[in-house]
């Protein structure tokens, strides 16, 4: 079990951050694996260690057997008590915010028992440094190390305040998002491009907002005071298309900031609990619901 930790966090550090212990006493545990055994289990480079042949043979047996030894602990566990466990979660801020709170409000309603730790963040981390169970995110393709399940698409608008579109020239092609003060979301660390693409006509432009936050909630508000255009998905300014507070521009275009599909997220061949699992259906049924209306 201890190979599998190793295997999985892909270096000795974020292995004994996993297990709580220190750097040190999992490599002396390792060494004496390692001696018992009489071969070498990793090749050891200076960012990672990669499992050598025997130690991805064993890592396949430990991982059954570490997984085995989960499901007993859980079904004992489980025993004349109601479904609990923990779990943690990480969204996206926007759709975390205005689409999935009320949902996570009823989960937890109708399973009092499960833990949520939930953290609001766009960035695509490792999962595993930061002890993740599940993570939606929004991209064009989702990482080939994590499994990945395909939620739903978003779609994002450009859209303004109906004063300041009265008083001022809605853009009519992407490269007029320039030539406007523009409000939308950004990423620590990640270059602004936003993609535009009508039938086979496609444009890539990098964007210079006036006004750039994670936070969703704010980004829409300063779209309703009439701070300018705003580039920002679909779902965050539903009510006020519907309410004629708000109108859109470029509406024959196809915009993608960091991609226009939502994926779930989580490690390969980590052990999924009972409580793990029931938030994984929970989110697949709203999701896709709230996609098809």
């Amino acid at each position: 079990m201890l190979l599998v930790d190793i295997v999985e966090a892909g270096n000795l550090s974020l292995a004994a951050r996993g297990l709580r212990t220190s750097r040190a006493n999992v490599s002396y545990r390792l060494r004496q694996l390692e001696q018992a055994i009489g071969m070498q289990l990793f090749r050891r480079t200076t960012r990672r260690m990669e499992p050598t042949e025997v130690g991805l043979r064993l890592y396949e047996h430990g991982r059954r057997i570490r997984d085995e030894v989960l499901a007993a602990q859980e079904s004992v566990n489980l025993l004349g008590r109601g479904l609990h466990g923990a779990v943690r979660l990480s969204l996206p801020t926007g759709f975390g915010e205005v689409v999935m709170s009320d949902w996570l409000l009823e989960f937890k309603r109708r399973y009092p028992d499960i833990a949520l730790d939930v953290l609001f963040d766009n960035r695509v981390d490792d999962l595993l440094a930061r002890e993740v169970d599940v993570a939606l995110r929004v991209m064009a393709e989702p990482p080939p190390q994590l499994v990945a399940i395909n939620l739903a698409s978003v779609r994002y608008v450009a859209c303004a305040a109906v004063g300041w579109a009265s008083a001022h020239a809605m853009p009519a092609c992407p490269e007029a998002l320039h030539e406007v003060p523009l409000i939308t979301s950004k990423v620590e660390g990640r270059e602004l491009r936003i993609a535009a693409s009508r039938g086979d006509e496609r444009h890539e432009l990098t964007l210079r907002p006036t006004l750039a936050s994670e936070n969703f909630r704010f980004l829409r508000e300063a779209v309703l005071a009439g701070l300018g255009v705003g580039v920002v998905p679909d779902y965050l300014v539903h009510q006020d298309l519907a309410a004629g507070r708000v109108v859109t521009a470029l509406d024959a275009w196809r915009l993608s900031l960091y991609g226009t599909r939502m994926f779930l997220l989580r490690m390969p061949g980590r052990y999924e609990t009972l409580a793990v699992r029931t938030l994984i259906d929970f989110i697949l049924e709203r999701t896709r619901a709230w996609a098809a209306g």
